[in-house]
């Protein structure tokens, strides 16, 4: 019975027109549009080397910090220097800046950076967060140096060489700095973003077939559920069997949407693909399993459930970044607990924390409360379920 219900279910499933259209061609089509807008959105938002100035007087010679961090930071065989720098003097620098050939320039007065613009805008902001890192490790160095001091004339030592503990502690946090790990995948951009959101709202848009495939065993719903609920024959192993079917086809849905983003959009989803992949059949239970919810739960036609459904995943999608990436920050922000149950975000930050995290611990916790997610929502279906009667049928 189970294997025969499944065979009816999988059939049944494609043949219904707006099933493959919201399970297999919507994501599709909607891929195909991300990667036309967004496809060179990152070279049209490439940062331009900053012309900048520093004054170049006894200060700023004399400061080892401010000048190697500059002279790095504006090294010509790098291609991924940042300022194109002139020392020059104050008064070069002020006529410099009024015909505009630099974006603004530092003069350093008693340790500290004093910035001088004539507007406001990313490079001066940029600039600006530049100097206010080399006053942090200024300090740091500055510390560190006064705590060696301190330890070696307790120690007895009164013939200190200041300039070498400077310069020691100089050279391990420039150690340090280099051997910071950068874990950040070089592809991950405004278009890699997009199309995590969009793996997310096909995962959920599997909902779609829960709810269906739930409506079909429901007596108020169709004559199949008619049949099924005067019929001799267990109701839990013909709702399994139907979900499964579903969750089956949801995951060739989404296998279709890897293919065609690999090797027709050509998407890189990096080293993490197989981490990915499971993140997305995970998802896609907890999207069937939400629509067995609201199949079971609102007491509705099939069009307005669908619409509703439809309605859930979008906006659940829109608070996860798919409108625009900084809605997700917005909402973690100011509402934190609305992304904490919405299985949307769940997804997209799972994928985030493949790239931002060099453990996945916060990958598996996404991959657990989704299930928990999916388990709730299971456990009040089957409640809604048991507790369902029909006066006539």
């Amino acid at each position: 019975m189970f294997i025969h219900n499944f065979k009816y279910a999988f059939k049944t499933l494609f043949r219904n027109r707006m099933l493959i259209f919201w399970t297999f061609a919507f994501p599709i089509i909607l891929g195909t549009f991300f990667n036309m807008a967004f496809s060179n959105i990152e070279n049209s938002e490439k940062l331009d080397i900053i012309n900048i100035a520093i004054v170049d007087n006894e200060e700023f010679n004399n400061s080892e910090i401010w000048k190697e961090t500059f002279k790095t930071l504006s090294d010509e065989e790098n291609d991924d220097r940042l300022f194109n720098t002139k020392y020059v003097t104050n008064e070069e620098a002020t006529k410099l800046l009024q015909d505009n050939e630099i974006d603004g320039y530092m003069v350093l007065e008693n340790e500290l950076p004093h910035l001088v613009f004539t507007t406001s805008g990313i490079n001066q902001t940029i600039f600006k967060q530049v100097t206010e890192e080399v006053v942090q490790t200024t300090h740091i160095v500055s510390n560190l140096a006064e705590d060696e001091i301190k330890n070696q004339m307790m120690a007895g030592n009164y013939q200190i060489d200041y300039e070498k503990i400077y310069k020691d502690i100089l050279e391990i946090t420039q150690k340090e700095e280099a051997n910071i790990k950068n874990i950040s995948r070089s592809n991950l951009s405004y278009t890699m973003i997009e199309f995590y959101t969009l793996i997310a709202m096909t995962c959920l848009y599997g909902g779609i077939l829960g709810m269906v495939a739930i409506n079909q065993n429901l007596a108020n719903m169709s004559n199949q559920g008619k049949r099924v609920s005067v019929a001799p024959t267990s109701k839990g192993k013909v709702v399994l069997s139907s979900m499964l079917a579903g969750y089956i086809t949801q995951l060739i849905g989404l296998a279709l949407l890897f293919v065609y983003t690999i090797f027709v959009l050509k998407v890189d989803y990096g080293t993490n693909l197989p981490l990915i992949i499971l993140l997305g059949a995970v998802g896609s239970f907890a999207g069937l399993s939400m629509g067995l919810l609201i199949g079971t739960v609102l007491k509705a036609g099939e069009n307005l459930k669908t619409g509703i459904m439809i309605s859930i995943t979008m906006l659940g999608c829109f608070l996860s970044g798919m409108m625009g990436i900084t809605m997700k920050y917005i909402v973690d922000k100011n509402v934190p607990i609305v992304n904490k149950i919405n299985p949307a975000s769940m997804i997209t930050d799972g994928f985030y924390s493949l790239y931002y995290y060099d453990t996945l611990d916060r990958y598996y916790f996404n991959i657990i409360s989704l299930v928990i997610f999916a388990i709730i929502a299971i456990l009040i279906s089957y409640i809604c379920l048991r507790r369902q009667k029909y006066d006539s049928i």
